[in-house]
């Protein structure tokens, strides 16, 4: 690929790197702003222009209420939408205006203005990819900024509270919820009552067990109370605190508990702190809260019941909040810097709305997954199948969202492939082709409907086995060694034979586009195949199977001129080979520049990018040529196959425009209408992580993220 782009005009700013021209663009209007973002259940988004207008849920659409609030000078002014008012004939409450609102990789940031006072609300999740340990946490901190804009002084109060929505599966399940003591300071906490843990799965489910913890910076000013939603927020707009109680228990569970129980419903009991910040001026006061999420399991795998990553070695909820509080600054500091460098790398590789885009795919990517250690401290990183079917550890799931754990930890994209390796090993699958999934979202214990008599037409064989060779070679690429897909290599070997078998000119089956039905002869499915082929070879090469590896270039060559006989279909090339008149995006392709391969002749790649282009719609170009509708990661990764910004960006930018425009206020979407840009299906999914394929296009860039995240983990 040539590599020389278009670059706009950097200028330097404070330190930080901008784009000359993303003064020019409007701020994004995200489809859903994530708020809280950590793995599949502890998730908040806001699914509105601004924060005030509709109140917060979690990924599935489903309430995930926080409500957050600011009184000054005695009048109370919501900065979000306070669930189901009980009075339709009431007053709107007050609002401030909002003035700004920007996601960026680890920061939601929201400004608003009204009353004299200009008031920040940030919800900061530390996703440092190259710290596990940092990144496993399951906190975010919800920093405020509150200063006069007028000149004169004001008397200031902060309100937030948490509703039991997050800790229920149904609303009909009763909670407890506890008032306790972390190094002398009020903490908020609130589970079911039920805690079955681990015991449902699926995909449309929240958690229901484990516990929710609130708590605030420091003591100064903070009061905290549960109770009702309705009867806090009456005691914080006539006092600006709230009902209190000093008869607090410790974190041993010493002292009186209170215990708040029964149906939910949105003006049930919440956990409620505010926070007095006395008189404020033109200097900024500032002050944060935690919130965090202890499941205590999260994780089946092989029946074996695994922790998160942040308690392998026995953390509990009290240290998460101490560690928490100690890194706080420090982890501000590196956030801010990462985020900046991050935005700039995008912008000078992709341009401003690609970075934009990518920025706010960036935490939707990882909090579909969940990190966890295995008996023997090996880490693993679980997908879960987001609005499809909840399946967990989906090859062809991990496969699109590859990039990005390939760019900023490969050791994360090593975690998602070991469980299935692991599992492949084992004598329960007997196929000469690589998995499907393990199981149902959170139990990993093989494919759950593995269980009657299936034959080859019911699984993916052609796309499972050449998503895993892809994965692993890329993965060896990067990492300078193959010892870790040396250690699977008979598996490997079932494979790369299976593909050279049936892969050139597949037969009537499924791909990862299953939505739109099995097809023969898939071109795209085929090239996939050819490249997992020199994949396997480059491997051979790299453990030292010379024979093998000359064997297996010699093969996926000789199938990359077939391919073009097979395919060429005049200006471009087709959607199955015995379909003229047809086309698809040859997604796939992108590896052959990637990996170093050089299997197809770059002809092949301007080919269809020129022809892309007189196939663009509004929103972007569909998937192939049945539908109007695409799918936004392989629409990046056929936008990588352009040799030149302006093609590339003439393909992204209609994506940009896509997430900016929609109708559907979910989390990202990946399959959406190219004509009207509304949602067909899929929300707040992993492969999303599949925009920074652009990133990898890069070897500079790739080396320096995966360079860093390597020195990290030393």
């Amino acid at each position: 690929m040539n590599l020389k782009r278009a670059f706009p005009p950097i200028v330097f700013l404070g330190g930080l790197t901008i784009a000359a021209f993303a003064q020019d663009l409007p701020p994004l209007r995200p489809p859903a702003v994530p708020l809280i973002a950590h793995d599949p259940y502890f998730s908040v988004w806001a699914a509105a222009d601004r924060l005030s207008d509709a109140a917060t849920t979690h990924w599935t659409g489903k309430p995930n209420s926080l409500t957050a609030a600011v009184r000054i000078d005695g009048q109370v002014f919501n900065l979000t939408a306070p669930p189901g008012r009980s009075n339709r004939n009431q007053p709107a409450p007050a609002v401030l205006e909002q003035t700004r609102l920007e996601v960026l990789p680890t920061r939601t940031i929201y400004e608003f203005s009204g009353a004299g006072v200009q008031v920040g609300l940030t919800f900061f999740t530390p996703a440092l990819p190259n710290d596990l340990e940092i990144l496993s946490r399951p906190l975010t901190y919800i920093e405020w900024s509150v200063r006069s804009s007028d000149g004169n002084e004001h008397q200031a109060a902060l309100y937030f509270d948490a509703g039991p929505e997050l800790v229920v599966n149904t609303i009909d399940q009763p909670v407890t919820a506890t008032r306790l003591q972390v190094d002398g300071q009020a903490v908020l906490r609130m589970g079911s009552r039920e805690q079955a843990i681990l015991a449902r799965r699926g995909d449309d489910l929240r958690i229901d067990w484990g516990y929710l913890y609130l708590a605030a910076d420091n003591p100064a000013g903070v009061v905290a109370a549960i109770g009702p939603r309705q009867q806090q927020r009456a005691a914080f707009a006539a006092s600006g605190g709230l009902p209190d109680s000093d008869d607090l228990p410790d974190a041993s569970g010493a002292g009186r508990q209170p215990d708040v129980s029964g149906p939910l419903r949105p003006s049930g009991a919440v956990l409620a702190l505010s926070i007095n910040l006395g008189k404020v001026a033109s200097q900024p006061v500032s002050r944060y809260l935690m919130i965090a999420y202890d499941d205590i399991y999260a994780i089946e795998f092989m029946q074996r019941r695994e922790r998160a990553w942040w308690r392998r070695n026995g953390a509990n909820a009290s240290d998460l909040l101490r560690m928490a509080r100690r890194d706080h600054d420090a982890l501000l500091e590196k956030s801010r810097a990462f985020d900046a460098q991050l935005m700039a790398d995008l912008r000078r590789c992709g341009g401003e709305k690609y970075a934009r885009l990518a920025s706010l795919a960036y935490r939707q990517t990882l909090a579909a997954h969940k990190l966890v250690a295995d008996a023997d401290g090996t880490p693993m990183f679980f997908p879960k199948e987001n609005s499809s079917n909840g399946d967990i550890s989906t090859v062809d799931v991990i496969y699109p969202s590859a990039p990005f754990t390939l760019l900023f930890n490969p050791r994360l994209l090593q975690a998602q492939l070991y469980p299935v390796l692991e599992f492949v090993r084992t004598t329960r699958w007997p196929w000469p082709f690589a998995p499907h999934d393990l199981g149902t979202y959170p139990q990993a214990n093989g494919e759950v409907d593995f269980a009657g008599e299936f034959t080859e037409a019911d699984f993916m064989p052609v796309e499972e086995s050449g998503d895993m060779l892809i994965m692993l070679a890329a993965l060896a690429r990067i990492e300078g060694n193959a010892s870790f897909a040396d250690r699977y290599w008979p598996e490997l070997t079932r494979w790369a034979e299976y593909l050279k078998s049936k892969g050139l000119d597949p037969a009537n089956q499924l791909s990862t586009d299953d939505f739109a039905g099995r097809l023969a002869h898939n071109a795209n499915l085929s090239l996939k195949a050819i490249l997992a082929l020199g994949s396997y070879g480059m491997l051979a090469d790299m453990t030292g199977r010379k024979q093998v590896a000359a064997q297996y270039r010699a093969t996926s060559r000789d199938f990359a001129k077939k391919w073009i006989g097979l395919a060429k279909d005049g200006d471009h090339y087709r959607l199955a080979f015995d379909q003229p008149g047809t086309w698809s995006q040859k997604y796939n392709l992108v590896w052959d520049q990637i990996l170093g391969l050089n299997l197809f002749p770059p002809e092949v790649a301007r080919t269809e990018i020129a022809f892309y282009r007189t196939k663009l719609n509004r929103y972007g170009l569909p998937l192939d040529s049945r539908k109007d509708y695409t799918k936004l990661d392989w629409l990046l990764w056929t936008a990588t196959l352009a040799d030149n910004q302006a093609d590339f960006e003439a393909l992204a930018g209609p994506a940009y425009q896509f997430a900016n425009d929609s109708p559907s206020r979910v989390p990202l979407s990946d399959w959406y209408d190219t004509i009207t840009a509304k949602r067909q299906g899929f929300q707040a999914r992993s492969v999303v992580g599949g925009l920074f394929i652009k990133m990898l296009s890069d070897p500079a860039l790739w080396t320096k993220y995966a360079g860093a995240a390597a020195h990290q983990s030393k």
